[in-house]
């Protein structure tokens, strides 16, 4: 059982250079996976990253969301397939397998379907489930401003920070770290993740 994540940047062409996304996008899956067999960039804006730990697959995208939205005009999509691994190749865009007909089908219909993020498991149900949450939680990332991106980057990076050290890291006070963890929902979807993984594991 496997997690593959796929994804492109949102109006990419109308950035100010392509360095403005691509350098913060190969930055972010670099620091989540070691090996670089395991996520590749194509098409010029799109993206496949695995990882074999399926409870990690929501946070993980939160993540990139966060990190690509802390640089002012850019966003992502991105759809989660968990499911089987048939065949490895020497990358990821070589290798197959039902999680990854379930990412590129599910992100195949994401533009259509207005929504940023959606997952595709073997369980309809949970995949009802899951993708109601994710809308939920779609209102609060799709809308982050930059500050609420990077304290949410930042949030993940460091987990074990307390917000007076992660103020140190901006440059700016501990309230104000407070308030825009607040604004970006920070606690709600770290409870959003907890849920995720509770569900998620039943398919194991």
């Amino acid at each position: 059982m496997t997690s593959v994540i796929t994804g492109d940047i949102i109006k990419s062409r109308e950035a100010i250079s392509e360095d403005s996304w691509l350098i913060p996008l190969k930055s972010a899956l670099s620091k989540l996976s070691n090996d670089a067999s395991f996520y590749d960039i194509y098409r010029g804006d799109s993206f496949q990253l695995e990882s074999n730990s399926i409870e990690d697959s929501f946070r993980t995208s939160v993540y990139i969301k966060a990190f690509l939205k802390s640089i002012k005009g850019i966003d992502v999509r991105m759809s989660i397939g968990i499911g089987t691994k048939d065949y490895e190749g020497n990358s990821v865009s070589e290798s197959n397998g039902e999680a990854y007909i379930f990412s590129g089908e599910t992100f195949d219909n994401l533009k259509k379907e207005k929504q940023n993020l959606k997952i595709k498991t073997s369980n309809n149900t949970l995949n009802e489930e899951l993708n109601l949450y994710f809308r939920l939680a779609l209102i609060a990332m799709d809308n982050w401003t930059v500050n609420s991106a990077e304290i949410v980057k930042l949030s993940l990076e460091y987990p074990e920070m307390i917000q007076s050290q992660l103020a140190k890291i901006i440059g700016i006070n501990q309230d104000a770290v407070s308030k825009r963890q607040k604004r970006a929902y920070l606690d709600e979807i770290l409870e959003l993740d907890a849920l995720f993984r509770k569900k998620i594991v039943t398919l194991l």
